[in-house]
């Protein structure tokens, strides 16, 4: 017997597994094989617009995803540095091995947690010898396991299915069994089932890559980390004091090599397709899955494959592919951008067609995989089925697509699961408040029709969400789940009290046109300063950065970095920053304000027929999700929202 069991051993199951544990949980980790625990199927890379949001976050709870690539990546970068600062987020490459045995490593060595290798076929719903309500998951062994609460992080098992060309294997990955009694076992328990679809590119041998006609793509030449506590560390240690995985020089086929940098890291290298790859493939259509209907699940809109790009985007002569290496001790290539499921020789042939691959050879071909999904309509905010207490779904299950979404989604299933044994209030984050509570409420309002990818566009207040602050707005949340220790939440809220004390100086510190620091600046090319001004205001202007500002007058001090940054960009955005605030208060009573779950929408005549069949459908918790459903208007908002006030003044509340 276990307090929570986790099913699943990739991304999402390491963060459930993890949060459980350490929250105090008698937690199972439950996986089809041990030595894939947190693979990298896909794309060997952690980060990306939104993507790198949700890791910081991930990090600013408590989770381990920042921590673990920081110790084993390859190479890092900080993305869209040319705009503003919501957009910018870290992407690094990781070594796809490495950061799949650190994993283990943390897992193993976690208190609280059994790691063990077995297929759940089955589940069903029991109850203890004292009474409580119990989960019971079966293995094809014939062991079964009664737990208070389970997480299903299921990826692409679920009845899962490969294609190449057409060639088909039921499958959940390449060379790996699917889970097909457990897709049985849900429908048996009364759940609605989808299908979906996603794709892997082939990756080639490097040794076959002529790189020189390549675009390189060089790491970064700034000390980067995705994990807060690294970055500390590495300040006051050095970058050597964190753990990670190069120990010598790496396999010699890679040019471009630097080892006497902050961090040894590796290139990516850009290549293009062009007209003959575009009719090697149009060529081929005939014999692509995905056009000849044997691909039946609905695959992702905002990563598609080759062919479809191709078909799409007819008018473009070419394509940006990435030649991504992945690790340090090996030959293999991803090539991100070629997301295929043609049959091999077109591969092949394909891939030829680009000059710095004219003599590329195949270790693995592309691939498309269908599976079975779990439509989140049946899912609470807290990532808890409807149907079945105690049942919590997170990652590809609930319809999503990314190693981040489904971390993310795995965290908060974990820690909500955890919750309930421990008979404590969910974990509910609000669309404000992270780039998580974010995608938790478009699953659980909106209609799942493809995978879902999370993009900086869907955060309506993504100024407030930067990747810079995750630690201030989330780790004092941490620290009440007890995922954060009490010494990481002081160094947040020291960092929290020297940006307030920095930007109140910077408010009440005037110079006159004319004065000494207005000559300074002049000598430095700065613009006149034409009125009184205060500091705050001079730091407003594109030319000045708070580095300038201490050279120009000795009263501002010199701040730590991380400091600097927060400071700068409340100062540089602040009437931007206001609005959103201001907005997110005008808001909040709605989103607060709370629904009954046994709400009869049949009984309120006044609603349109699709506003009632949504509301019945996803059954929201609060006015605020009830308004981003699709389908339910401001009026039917309204016909609630005065049906609820009615029926609060009938119960004598108001």
């Amino acid at each position: 017997m276990y307090d929570v069991a986790v099913v699943g051993g990739g991304h999402a199951g390491c963060e459930a597994a993890l949060a459980a544990a350490r929250m105090g949980c008698k937690t199972l980790l439950l996986t089809m094989n041990l030595d894939t625990v947190a693979l990298m199927p896909c794309n060997p890379s952690i980060g990306g617009p939104a993507k790198g949001h949700l890791v910081r976050e991930i990090d600013a709870l408590g989770g381990e995803m920042a921590r673990n690539i920081d110790r084993t990546f390859i190479q890092i970068r900080m993305l869209n540095t040319g705009k503003g600062p919501a957009v910018q987020a870290l992407r690094a490459q990781a070594d796809k091995r490495l950061y799949s045995l650190c994993m283990r490593r943390v897992i193993e060595s976690q208190p609280n947690l059994d790691a063990k290798q077995d297929l759940v076929e089955s589940m069903e719903v029991g109850r203890s010898p004292d009474g409580r309500a119990m989960l019971v998951l079966s293995t094809n062994t014939g062991r079964a396991f009664e737990v208070r609460a389970a997480v299903l992080t299921t990826g692409t098992f679920l009845a899962g299915r490969i294609i190449v060309g057409d060639k088909t294997q039921e499958a959940g990955r390449a060379g790996e069994f699917p889970a097909a009694g457990l897709s049985v076992s849900l429908r048996a328990l009364g759940f609605e089932l989808g299908r979906l679809k996603t794709g892997t590119p082939p990756r080639v041998d490097a040794r076959t890559i002529d790189f020189d006609k390549t675009e390189v793509q060089p790491g970064s030449d700034e000390p980067l980390y995705f994990s807060f506590a690294s970055s500390r560390l590495s300040r006051e240690r050095g970058h050597a004091a964190i753990r990670w995985g190069f120990a010598g020089p790496p396999n010699p086929v890679y040019p471009h090599f630097s080892p006497d940098a902050w961090r040894p890291q590796l290139p990516c290298y850009l290549v293009h397709t062009n007209g003959s790859t575009h009719e090697i493939i149009r060529a081929s259509l005939h014999r692509a899955p995905l056009f000849s209907g044997l691909i039946q699940g609905v695959g992702p809109r905002y990563c598609p494959s080759i062919e479809d790009k191709v078909v799409r985007f007819a008018d473009k002569a070419s394509h940006s592919l990435f030649l991504e290496p992945e690790g340090w001790d090996t030959n293999e290539v991803y090539v991100q951008g070629a997301n295929t499921s043609l049959p091999e020789d077109v591969q092949l042939a394909m891939l030829r067609s680009i000059p710095a691959l004219e003599r590329a050879e195949i270790t693995r071909v592309g691939y498309a995989v269908e599976y079975d999904y779990v439509p989140p309509s049946q899912t609470l905010a807290n990532l808890e089925s409807k149907l079945i207490p105690g049942l919590f779904f997170a990652g590809q299950i609930n319809g999503t697509s990314g190693y981040e979404e489904a971390a993310a989604q795995g965290l908060v299933a974990g820690i909500n699961a955890a919750l309930r044994v421990l008979g404590r209030q969910p974990l509910i984050l609000r669309r404000d408040q992270s780039y998580i509570g974010v995608m938790i409420d478009d699953l659980v309002t909106r209609e799942i029709s493809e995978p879902y990818r999370l993009l900086t566009s869907r955060a309506e207040y993504r100024l407030l969400l930067r990747q810079d602050n995750a630690d201030l707005r989330l780790s004092p949340t941490g620290h009440e789940l007890g995922l954060v220790d009490g010494e990481k939440l002081d160094e947040v809220e020291a960092k929290r009290r020297q940006i307030g004390e920095a930007i109140a100086l910077l408010r009440s510190v005037y110079y006159n046109p004319g004065d000494r620091f207005a000559e300074r600046a002049a000598d430095l090319g700065m613009n006149p300063i034409g009125r009184t001004m205060t500091a705050a205001e001079v730091l407003r202007r594109t030319e000045m950065t708070y580095e300038d500002l201490p050279r120009l007058d000795r009263r501002l001090p010199v701040l730590d970095a991380e400091i600097a940054e927060q400071v700068e960009i409340e100062a540089k955005y602040e009437g931007y920053i206001d609005r959103q605030s201001a907005a997110v208060a005008r808001v909040r009573k709605l989103e607060e304000r709370r629904i009954p779950a046994e709400m009869d929408y049949d009984s309120i005549p006044a609603f349109r027929k699709e506003a009632r069949d949504k509301l019945k459908a996803f059954r929201p918790a609060t006015l605020g999700q009830a308004s981003r459903l699709s389908g339910v208007n401001p009026s039917d908002i309204a016909i609630l929202l005065v049906h609820l006030e009615r029926g609060r003044r009938v119960d004598g509340r108001g």
